[in-house]
């Protein structure tokens, strides 16, 4: 009889565990959210060994003397990702509460911010009847549903739930890739059949939904979470007619194709690029045509003009393509959400994860599913295609130590989409499809930490591996301010793309660093004139300010009225306190030269240390997904080892590979989600047989 994959098994890989996770920051690529996160504590004592079935309490509830049998238990339950809740009890009361949502969304007023007043709740109540927190009714419910059975385990009135460990027999940390799962045929409860079966409900899943509701295509929608993956704000798109009404001339192609080649050694595939430099106008106006039906008030920004030129001091080039729609509870995704469910009468499955892929000779015909409530199998039959929108590995560590293990160990704060595990990486290449061989991680240089604190991951009292920052993106951090390592000197030219700050600090101790500045910040962020999101310290410093003093609060920033108090707060003493106030002063010189004669740092860009209050604070890398994934043609199809084109298998996004090559250095602001919402039409256009 075949091995199959039972519910516990298979959530091994769907959830990637139940710690390690954050989730995508605020709506587009960058924010400043802060988070919470709280990790799980070791297995309940009374649980059976993973992978066994879990038996009742020997002691019985007549039994007992008290309400409780005492003891620490543990459950999980579905929010925006896993939530684990484990709780302690003696013979009559809740003792300890420890909440793991470190697989909900990151930021101040999202599921990880909920974990400490929930955890509170919990305690004061004595039970799992507690108000949910405002702005994360999901992962509320979630906990409440978990403490519940917690409650209930430790009464005897249910099983002790056997809880699932990271890796098992589809992973482990030796190879992430494991096997192909086998499903019996006698555990396919139901069979479904549709035209183009979308896997993932992201931000490219989305709009390809939305696009084949607008042509009447048959199509089917499977997403493992509980909802849509937030919208990202900001896309990238060439020469849209809303760049020309904003007397943007034509972007030099040849320009912006050199500029590709340069910055991936020539790795990345031109070819790609042109589907998006070709068609990203095209997907812009779908956009604007779905905002015009559902939101017709509503008015596009293009970045233009000079907040769309990068000094040429340094020479990059930044061509004009970054549309923005602002923020507003009407957003891209939820105007695509009604196309999808209200013209085309499609309900998204959630909480529906592929298992695998299926292939009837050389042709994928659609996919095998499991619905994650119930552990039911589905098989899903596609006549003309399957489309992988099922995003990348940033939440997957086994992939992320052994894909990319310098983006891995420059990382602290995690701000993807939780349910981004490389699941659609992983059932492409289980059919023989190739994979970018290099990483391309989106790294972002905001990642803050408190002193001694060093990038990568750590182990979880479960066994479990998270990065250890828990604040998100703190937008200051892109500033090209001054920046030491732990034995107080400076390394490098603080000055470039989002990437190249943690990438230089993999050579440093811990693979961390300090950013210094003084009094004058809101002035010199004005004249540095740092471009895409970073931009938001420019229009915004004392903002940056508010939120720096928020971080003091939090012992991850620190304020002083001399460079000798600062160096103490942040932990220099000895030769590194030395070496830092050595640092200070001759950046000081550097600057009344404007000269950087040390690092080459453009003139524009130095600052001086001369007026307090002084500041500093310790960062390494957020990440914010991986852009290494599956190989396509131009025309979105997935291709084997020969390169040959796998027929009814396309891919979009993040689960894409051949676009970005060993970094993502944001010359392009929205360009990855550009690509994805580009690559998505071009799917459907393909597999529905609008286009040859």
């Amino acid at each position: 009889m075949s091995k199959t994959l039972s519910r516990r098994d298979f959530l091994k890989s769907a959830a990637a565990g139940v710690a390690g996770i954050a989730a995508m920051g605020v709506l587009g690529a960058c924010s400043s959210a802060d988070a919470t996160t709280a990790a799980a504590t070791e297995a309940p004592t009374t649980a059976t060994e993973p992978g066994t079935t879990a038996q009742a309490p020997a002691e019985t509830t007549a039994a007992r003397t008290g309400t409780y049998i005492p003891g620490t238990y543990s459950a999980t339950a579905q929010g925006i990702g896993t939530v684990m809740v484990t709780m302690t009890f003696d013979e009559e009361n809740i003792t300890d509460v420890t909440l793991d949502v470190s697989g909900e969304t990151a930021g101040a007023n999202y599921g990880q911010a909920a974990a400490e007043p929930l955890r509170e709740a919990l305690m004061t109540a004595q039970s799992a009847e507690i108000d949910g927190v405002a702005g994360a009714t999901l992962t509320s419910n979630a906990v409440k549903q978990a403490a519940a059975k917690c409650i209930a385990q430790a009464k005897g009135e249910i099983p002790v739930e056997a809880l699932p460990t990271p890796g098992g027999e589809t992973e482990t940390a030796a190879g992430w890739l494991g096997t192909e799962p086998e499903v019996a045929e006698a555990d396919i409860a139901e069979t479904w059949d549709t035209g183009i079966l979308i896997i993932g409900a992201g931000n490219g899943g989305m709009c390809a939904a939305a696009y084949a509701a607008k042509k009447g295509l048959s199509f089917r929608v499977i997403e493992k979470g509980t909802a849509p993956a937030r919208v990202r704000g900001w896309y990238g798109a060439i020469d849209s007619e809303d760049a020309a009404a904003a007397n943007e001339p034509p972007v030099d192609r040849a320009a912006l194709r050199n500029e590709l080649k340069r910055y991936s050694s020539g790795k990345c595939n031109l070819r790609i690029w042109n589907t998006w430099i070709n068609e990203s106008a095209a997907m812009h106006k779908f956009i604007k045509d779905c905002y015009a039906q559902y939101l017709p008030d509503a008015k596009v920004e293009v970045t233009a003009g000079t907040e769309a030129v990068w000094p040429e001091a340094q020479g990059f080039y930044f061509p004009v393509c970054e549309h923005f729609w602002g923020f507003g509870e009407v957003d891209r995704q939820t105007i695509f959400r009604k196309i999808v469910e209200e013209e085309a009468g499609v309900a998204i499955d959630f909480q529906t994860a592929l298992v695998k892929l299926e292939k009837n000779g050389d042709r994928v015909t659609g996919a095998i599913a499991q619905n994650l409530e119930s552990g039911a199998y589905i098989r899903i039959n596609a006549s003309q295609g399957v489309l992988l929108a099922a995003g990348g590995y940033p939440h997957n560590s086994a992939m992320m130590e052994q894909l990319d293990p310098m983006g891995t160990a420059v990382t602290t704060s995690n701000v993807s989409w939780p349910t981004d595990t490389g699941d659609g990486i992983k059932a492409a290449k289980w059919i023989g499809a190739a994979m970018q061989a290099e990483a391309a991680p989106m790294l972002f240089d905001r990642g803050i930490v408190p002193p001694g604190m060093d990038a990568g991951y750590q182990t979880l009292s479960n066994g479990d591996k998270a990065f250890p920052a828990t604040e998100g993106q703190f937008n200051l951090g892109s500033q090209p301010f001054l920046k030491v390592n732990r034995h107080g000197l400076r390394f490098t030219n603080e000055s470039g793309t989002y990437d190249m700050m943690p990438y230089a600090a993999y050579n440093q101790p811990g693979h961390v660093y300090a950013s210094i500045f003084d009094a004058n910040m809101p002035e010199d962020v004005q004249r540095f004139h740092t471009l895409g999101c970073s931009a938001g310290t420019r229009k915004n410093p004392q903002g940056q300010l508010d939120a720096f003093e928020k971080q003091i609060e939090k012992g991850n920033a620190f304020k002083a009225d001399t460079l000798e108090e600062l160096a103490d707060l942040m932990g220099f003493s000895g030769v590194s306190k030395e070496n830092f106030l050595a640092t200070c002063a001759r950046y000081n010189e550097l600057f009344d030269k404007q000269d950087d004669e040390d690092f080459g740092k453009p003139a524009y860009r130095l600052s001086a240390l001369k007026t307090a209050p002084f500041y500093g604070f310790w960062m390494g890398a957020c990440i914010l997904t991986t852009e290494q994934g599956i190989l396509c043609n131009e025309n979105a199809q997935v291709i084997d080892e020969a390169g040959e084109p796998i027929e009814g298998l396309f891919v979009c996004g993040d689960n894409a590979g051949g676009f970005f090559v060993d970094n993502y250095p944001c010359l392009m602001p929205g360009v990855a989600m550009g690509r994805n919402m580009t690559f998505a039409i071009k799917a459907i256009k393909i597999a529905s047989g609008e286009e040859a």
